[in-house]
């Protein structure tokens, strides 16, 4: 589970898509970018193979939730 999930815009003209991010897993911090097209680019280390797709979709669902749906 994800703790400590952060989130802030890229830019400073929030209308440009993209987003910086940081969240604990396993008392490891991670970072990245989400990007418009729900891509990921790692900042940090990555997360092991056993974790990674698991963390992109709840990293994703995350970030449907708190960008793309408040503006609704």
């Amino acid at each position: 589970m994800l703790q400590h999930f952060q989130y802030q815009p890229l830019y400073q003209d929030r209308r440009i898509p993209g987003w910086t991010f940081s969240f604990y897993f396993s008392g490891k911090r991670f970072e990245g970018i989400y990007h418009q097209d729900g891509t990921i680019e790692w900042l940090s280390d990555t997360p092991n193979v056993k974790d990674d797709s698991h963390l992109q979709k709840e990293i994703h669902d995350l970030m449907l939730y708190h960008v793309y749906d408040s503006e609704r």
